[in-house]
């Protein structure tokens, strides 16, 4: 499994390092990937993040999913995108696994890939998403996997290493941090 994150100036970065690094744990290959075209991104609270590479390295024809860290200006940021956009649309067509946290699903809904989707979000972004809205932790519905914010990080990353390896991967990734799941 191979799974791009794409990273924006602006990303929140609680949730960026959570999934990157509890799916790394999980045995996904993750590359985070800089949509600025420089391998340090300015994240929300002022931590700089070092991305694997930059976006216009990657293929991302490549990958078996995405994954969009929120964070207000990074969601900006990835919506402003069209590389993003687009790629979220190829995903979309091809089944291929689409996944957002925080804000993030509003870069969903700007590339059309959540109409009449079962989706959640930052509370304050349910209006932005054309979707069906549901205030939980984390949604999966199809190839589409949402939730709602740097508290529910977490528990997003490892609902991803169970949909992306198994079930028993995601607990033993969650018992060796020691954390419930």
């Amino acid at each position: 499994m191979n799974v791009l994150v794409p990273l924006a100036d602006g990303v929140e970065e609680l949730e960026a390092v959570t999934i990157i690094d509890v799916l790394r744990r999980g045995g996904v290959n993750v590359t985070s990937a800089a949509i600025s075209g420089k391998n340090e991104v300015a994240g929300s609270r002022g931590v700089s993040i070092v991305a694997d590479t930059a976006w216009e390295t990657v293929a991302p024809e490549n990958f078996d999913a995405i994954v969009l860290p929120g964070g207000g200006v990074g969601t900006d940021n990835l919506i402003a995108d069209k590389r993003i956009r687009d790629t979220l649309r190829n995903y979309n067509a091809e089944g291929k696994w689409i996944c957002a946290i925080c804000a993030a699903p509003m870069v969903l809904a700007a590339a059309g890939v959540i109409l009449g989707r079962k989706v959640t979000c930052y509370p304050s972004c349910a209006s932005s998403i054309n979707g069906f809205y549901e205030d939980a932790p984390v949604i999966a519905d199809g190839n589409l996997i949402t939730s709602q914010g740097p508290g529910t990080a977490l528990l997003f990353a490892l609902v991803l290493v169970k949909h992306f390896t198994n079930e028993e991967n995601a607990r033993k990734v969650a018992a060796g941090m020691l954390t419930g799941f």
